[in-house]
């Protein structure tokens, strides 16, 4: 590595640090304002609230890294053109692509790092930050309606309102048998308040509920206040990952939910999306990098306000882009890889009129 390029590397690394700190601050402060009041209405202890954005600040991290990278090459560049230093470079047979060449080596390493950390480390941070929310904030809990419906088996279908992974037991639920040489036709039915697991034998157990019996010519109702079920397939384990929404899923179970989905013939759209932009997203370092670092390349007058202005611009048409895109591909119009990587693939195409301006 030669000297320039270590020179040019640190410069760069400096400001994305930086501007990383500044942006994660400024978040913190506007949620802060914006939640303080929930969290004081609820009576929130403070060492929770401390704990809830040290838990929120990966999610912070994973989202403003793009835009510090952007900046951080930015400001390193146009600096270097300011002060005339990519003009002695020049002067001394370094060409503008061999310039560009330590960012965007860089900027891979921070992408292949942002993949990992946005697809492991931030699911695991957003479980502790949604349990806090679901506890003290009351935020993102189902209390009506099915929140949970899968399939068992082959000729079961299980229905459950909301399951509580703490202690194991299922509120509101219902299970279906089918017919298995006509799956249309219902053969029997289990309606119970609650459906608790029994760790010791294995065994789930309904608790104040009817057991209905379907057949040709005929309907029988067994009440019960308890009911124990030796045929069902699935673990509490299961249905808390069943429970968990795509926020905390990392990419290996992104990818066990989609599967599952297939097999059950739901719809995986939105699991698809979430999954494949976790890989473009964290290649979108790389791909600002390429479509900005030219506009900043070439010498001109601006200073940091200009730099600053510049940055946000891009980055508010990369969210246009990706905010419009993610619209068609949940609603079907769109495929789902598509839809992750259009974004990109606009300032991709958008390089190769910024790569030839620049002057050599």
């Amino acid at each position: 590595m030669k000297i320039i390029d270590k020179y040019l590397i640190r410069q760069f690394l400096q400001t994305v640090f930086f501007s990383l700190l500044a942006f994660i601050l400024i978040f913190l402060v506007i949620d802060a304002m914006e939640n303080l009041d929930d969290f004081i209405d609820q009576n929130v202890p403070w060492i929770n609230i401390l704990h809830y954005y040290v838990v929120f600040t990966p999610e912070i991290i994973k989202l403003i890294t793009p835009v510090a990278v952007l900046f951080g090459a930015m400001f390193t560049a146009g600096k270097v053109s300011t002060l005339s230093e990519l003009t002695a470079m020049r002067a001394s047979g370094v060409s503008l692509y061999r310039f560009m060449a330590p960012f965007v080596v860089t900027s891979l390493l921070i992408s292949i790092i942002s993949l990992y950390f946005g697809g492991y480390i931030v699911p695991m941070a957003n479980k502790t930050k949604i349990y806090i929310e679901q506890t003290y904030l009351k935020k993102g809990l189902s209390f009506t309606g099915s929140n949970i419906y899968f399939q068992d088996s082959k000729t079961r279908i299980v229905s459950i309102s909301y399951f509580d992974s703490n202690l194991n037991w299922a509120n509101r639920v219902s299970i279906q048998d089918f017919n298995e040489q006509d799956l249309t036709e219902m053969r029997g039915r289990i309606d119970a308040q609650k459906l608790e697991y029994d760790s010791l034998s294995g065994l789930w157990i309904a608790r104040q509920g009817v057991k209905r019996t379907f057949t040709d010519q005929s309907e029988t109702a067994e009440y019960f206040d308890s009911l124990k079920l030796n045929d069902l397939h699935f673990q509490p384990a299961d249905l808390s990952k069943k429970q968990q929404k795509p926020a905390e899923m990392n990419l290996g179970e992104l990818s066990d939910l989609i599967d599952s989905q297939k097999r059950a013939g739901t719809n995986p759209v939105i699991a698809q999306i979430e999954y494949h932009s976790r890989f473009a997203f964290a290649m979108t370092c790389v791909i600002i990098v390429l479509f900005g670092l030219p506009i900043s390349a070439n010498k001109r007058k601006s200073g940091l306000a200009a730099q600053v202005g510049m940055n946000i611009l891009i980055t508010f048409i990369y969210l246009v882009f990706m905010k419009v895109s993610q619209a068609f591909g949940k609603n079907g119009a769109m495929d789902p890889v598509l839809t992750a990587w259009f974004a990109n693939l606009i300032f991709m195409a958008g390089t190769f009129i910024t790569l030839p301006r620049m002057k050599y």
